[in-house]
């Protein structure tokens, strides 16, 4: 039963057991789920039989390095050949009740489809993340993400299964969801951390001031790595005078799969839905704990379409140290960026994030920022495009020449800055574009 008053924990004996508990309930879950894919699915059948495993084969969670990858081409791929949801589902189209779908740079939406129990399973996982971020059923909550077949816009039941008023805001214009916030006095809101940032400039340029005239106190952001960076979440979190709670989701799988509690150390994983294995994207071999690697994702639950070894792309780090707050599941320690948007400049690799922790430090600085890359004379330069604040009167030459240093420090990669008038770069409604690479075959 979940827990219903002000509790701690939705769940507590699951929240709270012990780490060899918690692998072997991934164990259990993990055999009959392969055995699930397999039966079911075409295409792990295939795809087990092409690389010599069986379901039967998986005796330790260390025995699933046994089977094979998946990645999100293979997903659009197999949705192509076999339409409309593809060979890797593994029920009959009847027992399938919602489906997502993520549009994807290629412009083929990869759906993903749900039973009525996925379903289910999801949203009350959502109302255990949002009881551990604080939500409870006094609070106001403003849903502010994309409705239109994202994955993320149903975890606003997640908030309105543990009693929280829900309010279903979606993508309104910024003036108007400001207008909501304050007619109805909400308390939470969930959207992407650029667009918070630009949601409370929006604010104050209306005479709003987020901190003092409205009523939310926390924020939920997801989409971008910004929410585990502390930098960025205290300059929000300054801004709105709220707290902010990072969480992290995918479409393949489902909205929201790990998120801030209360302490805001890491991201509590669903562990009970989704295994997670972190590896050396070269040789695919684990990356000891603590260590950058590439988030690979088996789910154990989730009956419409297993993912089996999913290679995400994104570049994290893991503890499975006890939080302080009592929870011993699985925490993300940060999303550092994305293989895809890894930059290898002057040899260094580098993430947007990087130069974030940088740029949202400095008081002098709007938070917002820009790489453009450029190939002169067959090397790379780097300009790092930042804004000054409002009524800036320091030396410009002194504030370029401490971030060139800070940057240097932080990256190990020399940088020109570019100080611009606060305003100059594009604001975000969704994920802010950080990159602007204008060099010739980039990876010779």
């Amino acid at each position: 039963m979940a827990v219903q008053d002000h509790d701690a924990y939705w769940h507590p004996g699951l929240e709270t057991q012990s780490r060899a508990d918690w692998r072997q309930l991934q164990l259990d879950l993990l055999k009959d789920h392969l055995r699930h894919a397999y039966d079911g699915s075409p295409y792990y059948r295939a795809a087990f039989d092409a690389q010599g495993v069986s379901p039967e084969d998986l005796r330790t969670l260390d025995d699933l390095r046994r089977f094979p990858f998946l990645d999100k081409a293979t997903i659009r791929d197999r949705q192509i050949a076999v339409p409309p949801f593809g060979d890797l589902v593994a029920v009959p189209e009847r027992e399938i009740v919602y489906i997502s779908a993520s549009s994807g740079s290629t412009g083929v939406p990869t759906a993903s489809p749900f039973t009525a129990k996925d379903f289910e399973e999801w949203i009350d996982y959502e109302a255990r993340q949002f009881w551990s971020s604080g939500l409870r059923p006094t609070d106001r909550y403003a849903h502010a993400l994309n409705f239109s077949l994202f994955v993320g816009g149903p975890c606003v039941l997640g908030a309105q299964k543990l009693g929280a008023l829900s309010i279903h805001a979606g993508t309104l214009p910024s003036e108007r969801l400001l207008a909501v916030l304050g007619q109805f006095r909400a308390t939470a809101l969930w959207t992407t951390p650029s667009y918070a940032w630009h949601l409370g400039e929006t604010a104050q340029r209306e005479g709003v001031d987020p901190a003092r005239d409205l009523a939310v106190r926390r924020l939920f952001v997801a989409g971008e790595p910004g929410g585990s960076i502390p930098e960025t979440r205290e300059r929000i979190e300054a801004l709105w005078g709220a707290e902010v709670y990072d969480y992290y989701g995918l479409s393949d799988i489902f909205g929201s799969c790990a998120g801030m509690c209360v302490e805001k150390d890491g991201l509590h994983w669903a562990e009970d839905h989704i295994l997670v294995e972190v590896l050396d994207p070269e040789t695919l071999e684990p990356v000891p704990e603590g260590e950058r690697g590439e988030l690979v994702l088996t789910t154990l639950r989730k009956r419409a379409r297993p993912i089996i070894r999913f290679r995400t792309g994104d570049v994290v780090s893991v503890t499975t140290e006890p939080c302080r707050c009592g929870r011993t599941s699985l925490r993300l320690k940060g999303v550092h960026g994305r293989l895809d948007d890894m930059l290898i400049v002057k040899g260094v690799n580098l993430f947007p994030g990087d130069v974030e922790a940088v740029v949202r430090q400095d008081p002098a600085l709007t938070g917002e920022y820009r790489l453009v890359l450029e190939r002169v004379e067959r090397l790379d330069r780097l300009t790092v495009e930042v804004e000054h604040t409002q009524g800036f009167n320091g030396d410009v030459h002194d504030l370029r020449s401490r971030l060139r240093r800070q940057l240097k420090a932080a990256t190990g990669v020399g940088a020109e800055v570019a100080l611009l008038a606060p305003g100059t770069l594009p604001r975000a409604v969704h994920k802010a574009k950080r990159i602007d690479d204008r060099r010739q075959h980039v990876w010779s």
